[in-house]
């Protein structure tokens, strides 16, 4: 059953999950000392071990959770797990940013493709369990036949 539609909704938020890993929220035109976050020219979740844990655990259940189609439960709440540590971690990198933003606001600080990522992580999240909610109720209703 890995061909279902949700299969293919958490496969597209778990690669949002790790492509948030390797690309940066935001890119400073130079480095700045004083900032923890840009003192290396780019804002990533390399920058705060909380961040890395929450995006990395995001994806890492988002992509469990497509094996587990025999479960719909289950996987309703591993999905929503992985939706509460994405949302978290959006929260965090977005705290970090505003208590950093006095020691960068003067260099310009441009918008990177990792700060995109966390929403459609969201998007695709919410659709697969969507579509998972009604897989789960079409067989309810199946059952409910015999």
């Amino acid at each position: 059953m890995i061909q279902r539609i949700q299969s293919i909704f958490l496969l597209l938020s778990s690669a949002a999950g790790f492509g948030v890993l390797a690309l940066p929220f935001a890119i400073s035109g130079e480095g700045v000392q004083s900032s923890t976050l840009f003192s290396d020219k780019a804002y990533t979740t390399g920058d705060n071990i909380g961040l890395l844990v929450l995006f990395a655990v995001a994806g890492a259940l988002s992509l469990a959770a497509i094996f587990l189609y025999g479960n719909r439960q289950l996987q309703l709440k591993i999905g929503r797990a992985a939706l509460a540590a994405n949302i978290l971690g959006i929260v965090l990198a977005s705290f970090l940013f505003w208590q950093d933003f006095s020691n960068v606001s003067t260099n310009g600080v441009g918008v990177g493709y990792g700060l995109y990522l966390p929403a459609l992580f969201v998007l695709f999240t919410g659709l697969a369990l969507r579509a998972i909610k009604k897989d789960e109720a079409l067989v309810r209703s199946a059952d409910r036949l015999r």
